[in-house]
């Protein structure tokens, strides 16, 4: 979450392109990235040049020697504003279009129609000079930047994209634990911040896995997938992924729902927030995602896909919004009896409406489930998320109160929950009872609430006191007035 004098940074770049005339959200976003992207590269190559020299170790960097100034710390202090642009669109810009090499890897493929549109040379030495002063060393900060900077387009009124806080994103993969083997993917990825996470939680958690060639390859290459369909975005996921160290990251433009998409049993986990756009029409989705909830809606729909390809074993940690949860139409039933019945539904995580305030105020809560094809759903674990660390309101200020550490505490010891009463905020509910309940999965409908009994007066004697106020007042104001007198 930025605050501070880092947004007020960020702020100053958009208003700078804006007054420039250039208001597009959705180019200034892709433009900026483009800088900061550079910066980062320029950075982690420097980090790689002082470990490689104090091992004693030769390193052949990506950036040609003889030309220094396709490096972020020499082209930031070239003074001449024309000169700066000039390398800029000539040289530097073509370079990192390239990064990707003369294969189709995702970077490439995606950069190739990549246009840089900062067109005036005061503006481009403006930006440059303020994007110096963003601190991107810290991986965290460097997420942070991003999803503020994308979280512009929301704020725009234009192109809005439904952003995930980091922090929901960082708790969903840490509940998940990727692990070195996994095959990751996010349907719907946007920015791909569910995958960089999970890339950030492997190098944390599984640094030696970098060890074991096999695992290392895997990594890089066919660990990490993710859709979307919109080319601005999946150039944006490209370079985040590539500047958080995944060097082939498997992007595509495709739409997931979508007949063309016939992947099925392909990957071991899902993560995942699906766009809750309303209705699609029935002729563009693909039959066998029908057959099993004959649907328009796609939070639906993607639920379904999500069964369908995940490996048998396959796991997943999705957002939805309340409304899967008890719906009451044939379709809704129908997916949540598929999840519960059929396969093994884990946990229901109730999220406040808050959470993903200021861009949207829709309640969700997230799903755990794992694909089994054979049932296996004992109980269900239900939490009742009510706060994340900040304020629920639209300014989002950070605050004390923080439900995230307990939630992953509890799940990580999830056996010790069978004994926690209804009243409590985490509890389980058997599964014969969601199946009684229509398989309702809202937490509302098995929480139990404790009504403490309150003993009043009687009204007699509240009277009674009343009058007896009123005549020490009198008495008193009798008082005050002789002396008055």
């Amino acid at each position: 979450m930025i605050t501070g004098e880092l947004k007020n940074k960020i702020d100053g770049i958009w208003t700078t392109l804006w007054t420039e005339g250039s208001t597009n959200p959705l180019t200034n976003i892709e433009q900026v990235t483009y800088l900061l992207f550079m910066k980062g590269l320029d950075e982690a190559e420097l980090a790689k040049e002082q470990d490689a020299e104090l091992l004693g170790l030769a390193y052949d960097g990506i950036f040609p020697k003889e030309k220094s100034y396709l490096r972020w710390n020499v082209f930031k202090n070239l003074g001449d504003a024309e000169d700066m642009y000039n390398k800029m669109t000539q040289e530097i810009f073509p370079f990192i279009k390239g990064l990707g090499g003369e294969d189709e890897s995702a970077f490439s493929k995606y950069m190739k129609d990549a246009i840089f549109q900062i067109n005036k040379p005061s503006t481009l030495q403006r930006v440059v000079s303020a994007i110096d002063n963003i601190p991107m060393e810290d991986r965290d900060t460097q997420g942070d930047v991003y999803e503020y900077l994308l979280s512009k387009l929301a704020t725009s009124g234009t192109n809005g994209q439904f952003r995930t806080p980091r922090h929901i994103i960082n708790m969903m993969v840490a509940l998940m634990k990727p692990t070195p083997e996994d095959i990751i993917i996010d349907p719907a990825m946007g920015s791909a911040g569910f995958l960089v996470a999970a890339s950030e939680y492997l190098r944390k958690n599984h640094s030696d896995l970098f060890l074991i060639q096999g695992l290392k390859e895997h990594f890089h290459q066919n660990m990490f997938h993710g859709n979307d369909m919109d080319t601005t975005m999946l150039r944006i996921g490209a370079m985040n992924m590539m500047l958080h160290g995944v060097d082939a990251p498997n992007i595509s433009y495709r739409d997931s729902l979508s007949e063309d998409n016939k992947e099925k049993e392909k990957y071991t986990l899902v993560l995942a927030n699906p766009p809750f756009k309303g209705s699609l029409d029935y002729e563009a989705v693909a039959n066998d995602l029908l057959a099993v909830a004959k649907t328009k809606k796609t939070e639906l729909l993607f639920l379904t896909l999500f069964l369908r390809i995940l490996k048998p074993g396959g796991r997943a940690a999705v957002i939805v919004p309340d409304g899967v949860l008890f719906g009451s139409s044939n379709a809704h039933k129908a997916i949540r009896q598929e999840i519960i019945e059929n396969n093994k539904l884990e946990a229901i995580i109730s999220m406040p409406s808050g959470v993903f305030k200021p861009y949207a105020g829709v309640s969700t809560a997230i799903m755990i489930f794992t694909k089994t094809n054979a049932g296996g759903t004992d109980h269900v674990w239900f939490y009742d998320m009510k706060a994340d660390g900040y304020s629920l309101d639209d300014k989002r200020n950070e605050i004390e109160a923080n439900d995230i550490p307990d939630i992953l505490a509890r799940y990580n010891n999830i056996e010790n929950e069978k004994d926690r009463k209804r009243t409590e905020q985490s509890f389980f509910v058997p599964f014969e009872e969601i199946k009684e309940n229509d398989w309702d999965l809202s937490i509302n409908k098995y929480k139990e609430i404790e009504h403490e009994n309150i003993e009043y007066k009687d009204p007699v004697e509240i009277i009674e006191e009343i009058e007896k106020m009123e005549s020490e007042i009198c008495n008193e104001l009798i008082k005050l007035k002789e002396i008055l007198r």
